[in-house]
Formats: C-alpha cells, sequence, structure tokens
C-alpha cells in the first residue's frame, strides 16, 4: 500500500515537473518573420522652390534702392524705385485728354438726342440727324481711346516702382542708384525661404522603388535633427545621359527652420516589405567579438546560439541568420544565463 501511494504521489508530479520545464523563469519570444520595410539612402540638396530675378518693365534712371544683398524683404514691399517725371507727366496729360474726351462725349449725347428729338417731330431731316448720331459715336470712341491711355501710362508709372513678389531674402543685387537700365535688365535676386524642396539624383536601379513608395523622408544635419516626412515627391520623366539617374524633388513642409538652399541633407526613401526576424537589442549578448541569444529548446533546456545579425529598425535588430522560425529565444540574457548554469 505504501509503495502504491509513492507511485501515485509520482504520477502526479510527473506533468507539474514537465510544466515547470516548459516555464522558464524569464520570459521568453517565439520569434517569427514579418514584413520589414528597408530604406535606401541618398545625398540630397536643399533648393528654394521660389527663386526669381526682378528684372526693368522700363528703361530709365534709378533714383532709390531699398534692400541690399542679405536683407529680409516682406512681400510686396518696395525694391527699387525709377524717376519717374516723365511717366507721371503722360499720365497728367493722359487724364487732361480724358476729361476733354468726357465733356465732348457729353455734349455729343445731349446733342445728339435733341435732335432725335426734333427728328421725331419731323423738324429736321434725315441727314441731321444722322449727323448728330455719327459725332456722338466719334466722341464715345474718342473717350474709349482717352481711357485706354490714362491706363497705359498708369501702368507705365506703376513700373517705375518695383515691388517684392513674395517674401524672402535678397541674393544678389545687380544695379546701383543713378545708374541708367534698359527694359529686361536683371535688378535683383532673391529666393524665399517659407517653401523649400529636396533634389537627389536617383539611381535607375531604384527609380521604381522610389516611384512605388511615393514618400521620403529628409534627415538635415546635426544630432538633434528630427526628421522630416513628405509625401510629395516628382520624379523627372528622363534620366540624366551621362549618370542614367533620375533626379527626385522632395517637397518639405512650409517653414522649416534650419535649413538653406543649398545645404546637403539626408533622403531615405522606403523599399518593398521583406520577410525578416528581428529581436529586441536587450536581448542580444555581446561578448568581444561574440553575439549571439540565450535559445530555450523543445526540451526546456537553455543554450547560447552565436547570430549574424543584419540593419537595426530602432529598437529593434535584424537577424541575419542563426535563427529559425518558431524558435524561442529568452529577452533577459541575465536571467538566461544564470539559469543555464543551474542545468549543468
Amino acid at each position: 500500500m505504501r509503495v502504491l501511494s509513492c507511485l501515485l504521489v509520482l504520477f502526479l508530479l510527473a506533468p507539474l515537473a514537465g510544466a515547470a520545464e516548459q516555464a522558464p523563469p524569464f520570459p521568453v519570444l517565439q520569434v517569427q518573420p514579418e514584413p520589414v520595410v528597408w530604406q535606401r539612402w541618398f545625398d540630397g540638396t536643399v533648393e528654394a522652390v521660389n527663386k526669381s530675378t526682378v528684372s526693368a518693365q522700363i528703361a530709365g534712371r534709378i533714383e532709390e534702392i531699398n534692400f541690399d544683398v542679405d536683407d529680409e524683404v516682406p512681400q510686396g514691399a518696395i525694391l527699387i524705385r525709377f524717376r519717374a517725371r516723365e511717366q507721371q507727366a503722360e499720365l497728367d496729360r493722359a487724364k487732361a485728354n480724358l476729361a476733354e474726351a468726357e465733356a465732348r462725349a457729353r455734349e455729343a449725347e445731349n446733342e445728339f438726342r435733341r435732335i432725335r428729338d426734333v427728328y421725331k417731330r419731323k423738324l429736321v431731316s434725315k441727314s441731321d440727324m444722322d449727323r448728330a448720331s455719327a459725332t456722338w459715336k466719334a466722341a464715345q470712341a474718342r473717350l474709349k481711346a482717352a481711357r485706354s491711355a490714362v491706363a497705359r501710362a498708369e501702368e507705365k508709372l506703376e513700373h517705375t516702382v518695383v515691388r517684392a513678389p513674395y517674401s524672402g531674402i535678397v541674393t544678389e543685387r545687380h544695379v546701383e542708384v543713378g545708374e541708367s537700365v534698359t527694359v529686361g535688365q536683371p535688378l535683383m535676386t532673391g529666393i524665399s525661404l517659407e517653401s523649400l524642396r529636396v533634389s537627389v539624383s536617383v539611381p535607375q536601379t531604384y527609380i521604381h522603388t522610389v516611384r512605388a513608395a511615393g514618400t521620403a523622408t529628409v534627415t538635415p544635419p546635426g544630432e538633434d535633427a528630427a526628421p522630416i516626412a513628405s509625401d510629395k515627391l516628382t520624379v523627372f520623366p528622363f534620366a540624366d545621359v551621362h549618370s542614367h539617374s533620375f533626379t527626385v524633388r522632395v517637397q518639405l513642409p512650409p517653414g522649416q527652420k534650419g535649413l538653406y538652399p543649398g545645404m546637403l541633407v539626408k533622403v531615405a526613401f522606403p523599399t518593398e516589405p521583406k520577410q525578416r526576424i528581428l529581436l529586441p537589442q536587450g536581448a542580444v549578448v555581446r561578448r568581444s567579438e561574440l553575439t549571439a541569444v540565450y535559445v530555450l529548446d523543445a526540451d526546456g533546456r537553455v543554450r547560447l546560439r552565436q547570430l549574424r545579425l543584419g540593419r537595426h529598425f530602432g529598437d529593434r535588430i535584424e537577424v541575419a541568420a542563426g535563427l529559425q522560425p518558431g524558435e524561442r529565444v529568452a529577452l533577459d540574457p541575465i536571467q538566461a544565463g544564470i539559469y543555464l548554469k543551474t542545468q549543468r
């Protein structure tokens, strides 16, 4: 009877012993492949979207220059003012001619209405009526021409003042005060820092991946620089005949601080997802040149397994070789190492 009781106790404790082997005193991770998006990195150059050179719309002498190189300019500010005496005089003459044309048009209209009323009573001839009508129409035509002359004169006078087309910074000044310029001559060049983009040269090998992804991440220089995500890409429809690379423009969100045209930045384009095994970096044991993890076998024993690692993905790292899907890895290598010593 006593032997039977011992056998019964051993029978009941056997499952508990197996359960102990199945539940080690440290957390484990059963690894499985998961889709991982890699990134291809390229060098890019920051560009200003708005960069322009204002040119002279009239011929004349420069009387005033209000901004110089490196000056910040608000939109609509007066950059350059031309001498405007001739244009002002032309506008005054045009306005005087307009006033005269308006007076003559009113006089011709009144005369036409008077002749029309008299003609209805059969007191004047048809030729008198036609003559009054023609005089009124001619006066209206002269009035229209006078108004057009005033508009042209106002436009010429307006061209004596050169305004900034957008807010930005002056990068070049091409003229001096007192200088006589001709129509089309460059006056000032400027850029806007509100709207920036990055130009990247992408080899033809990766251009299809870039087109399919449609997104990019720009990393400015500096350790504390935060990456900038963008989903506004412009891919040139042709490649350079010498480098066989495509130009890709990445539009940056407005108002970026610390970025200036000409700066070199890093641009990452995501690739197609690939199945990879990833591990938390805290689970990896590094001893000199050894890189390994503690693996829990099917029989519940812990073994140290050497690995070949790949790329970093945040706080996780890719396993290039050394693990198979479904295997269990210790997440706490210190506790796993202690447990391994107890097995010996």
